[in-house]
């Protein structure tokens, strides 16, 4: 049996920009995404400490040190410039890979940049 579980997260990053007239997706600073072992085009899902918001999208690569967090199209409405957001990206394990599971958490500071980056909750 295959069990989905949070792989990683990006902890209250900061929404840099908005743009409404666009196909869609987020646009993450390069190495918030290597950080965190997520990949261009993967599946992730937002949520909005300000509003409630959750939504999925997929992410488009920012550039590295830019502490861009950039909501486009449709996610456009989902959120403010300034808004905090959690970054979630999840995966499926079997029972044999649970046994040594830890997901990785980055923190980031007001400018997206990382503070830390840990296993485990």
């Amino acid at each position: 049996m295959y069990r989905q579980m949070l792989r990683s997260k990006i902890h209250r990053a900061t929404v840099t920009e908005s743009e409404l007239n666009y196909e869609g997706s987020i646009t993450i600073d390069q190495a918030l995404i290597e950080a965190a072992g997520m990949l261009p085009y993967e599946q992730v899902m937002i949520s909005n400490l300000n509003n409630g918001e959750r939504f999925v999208t997929y992410v488009l690569p920012g550039e590295r040190d830019s502490g861009t967090i950039c909501l486009n199209g449709p996610t456009a409405r989902k959120g403010a410039v300034g808004d905090k957001v959690i970054i979630f990206c999840y995966a499926y394990y079997d029972e044999e890979e649970l046994k040594q599971y830890q997901p990785k958490v980055v923190k980031v500071d007001e400018k997206n940049r990382i503070e830390a980056v840990r296993s485990g909750i």
